[in-house]
């Protein structure tokens, strides 16, 4: 039994979501699109305040809601995944004066 979960049998599956569960969960592109427009939020709010838009790797930013985001991952991530974005998603990043984005 070396290498296997404890917990775990041979043959039987994990719980499974109801029907239910699944129908009102977000496809994975809605999540993403609702983790992009917080970090442009947040990129916006933290421009206001600061006034320019390098960002340290590691800042949080808080929004109005209560939502942390890690704004420099954030960044970071969008940057090292540029080609994957989509128009609408650079346009919005070179609107707040990304360099890279446009």
């Amino acid at each position: 039994m070396a290498g296997r979960c404890p917990h775990r049998r041979a043959g039987r599956a994990g719980p499974q979501p109801d029907a239910a569960a699944r129908a009102n969960a977000k496809t994975g592109a809605a999540k993403g699109s609702d983790a992009f427009q917080r970090g442009v939020a947040a990129l916006r709010q933290y421009i206001q305040r600061e006034g320019r838009t390098v960002v340290g790797r590691q800042h949080v930013e808080e929004l109005p809601d209560g939502t942390s985001v890690r704004l420099g991952v954030f960044l970071s991530n969008q940057k090292n995944r540029r080609d994957q974005l989509s128009e609408k998603q650079l346009a919005a990043l070179a609107a707040l004066g990304l360099a890279w984005a446009a």
